[in-house]
């Protein structure tokens, strides 16, 4: 099989599950990820011929695509702030709104004096990391329930040169979480979809993602928000800030709850896509 033949059957056979610029991507990455080749590359050698190995790789990753599987988990590989996470079901795939909440943390610390962040339910690790990479000067920590999840992060930070601190803590046993440090900065990507937002999703994130980092009961969709808010207030030192990325129809209640649990200057802020997804807190007087 020639490298545009499995190129194009690929992409063909995407177009029935993807709109056609997604189908594309897709189908670029796959060729990439089993070649080596990248698009000019691809160009310019059309004729050539998958070896057995890269053949029987193909088969099997178009398999996996077809399936609705993400192709960040077939590749093993998805990319955040221009850096390479290792992935699999064990861990979200980072979005570009998480980049953005990143971005404003750093935007928002840029005194390269030193400070302490922990990032609560660190998946893949993308947030602390990339913090790391970009505030040198902090002292970094991750927690996250998943102990699988914590493995492919801390091989993330290996991979990456990055020295954060891992932990497997659940937020809500509050005795373990009790043991941890004082921060200057707190910041969360939590789980915050409704049980009832599960049928507007796609099939590749219904079936792949672990729901236990997406969904959170209707009757109860800020319980981590609070379980958070709660434990900031004993763990952010004087004018500690607290980040969220939220749930873009309940801003307005997020902003509310951190409200009544002391926090000042809070900010709610949209994404490029103009929706509400991050907020920011001040922990003005501190609550030991």
């Amino acid at each position: 099989m020639t490298l545009q033949d499995a190129y194009k059957q690929l992409q063909f056979q995407l177009f029935e599950i993807y709109d056609d610029r997604e189908a594309t991507i897709i189908a670029d990455w796959t060729m990439e990820h089993i070649t080596g080749f990248s698009k000019i590359d691809r160009l310019m050698h059309k004729q050539f011929v998958l070896s057995p190995e890269q053949e029987s790789l193909y088969l099997l990753q178009t398999k996996a695509l077809l399936a609705h599987t993400p192709v960040q988990y077939v590749l093993g590989k998805a990319w955040f702030a221009g850096m390479p996470f290792m992935v699999n079901e064990n861990v979200l795939i980072p979005r570009p709104e998480t980049e953005e909440l990143v971005d404003w943390i750093v935007q928002s610390n840029t005194t390269p004096v030193k400070k302490a962040i922990l990032d609560i339910g660190t998946g893949s690790g993308c947030i602390p990391i990339t913090l790391k990479k970009k505030m040198s000067f902090a002292l970094v920590e991750a927690m996250d329930i998943s102990a699988n999840a914590i493995a492919i992060a801390q091989q993330n930070a290996t991979a990456l040169g990055a020295d954060v601190h891992f932990y497997t803590l659940d937020i809500f046993d509050k005795q373990a979480t009790s043991e941890l440090g004082i921060y200057d900065i707190i910041v969360s990507n939590p789980p915050y979809i409704k049980q009832s937002e599960a049928t507007d999703m796609l099939a590749n994130v219904l079936q792949y993602e672990p729901a236990i980092a997406l969904f959170v009961p209707d009757e109860d969709a800020l319980v981590f928000y609070k379980a958070i808010a709660v434990f900031a207030k004993s763990h952010l030192g004087q004018n500690g800030q607290l980040f969220f990325e939220i749930n873009e129809a309940l801003g307005a209640a997020v902003c509310t709850l951190l409200e009544e649990h002391g926090f000042t200057a809070v900010e709610l802020r949209k994404d490029l896509q103009g929706k509400d997804r991050m907020v920011k807190a001040v922990l003005a007087n501190v609550i030991q």
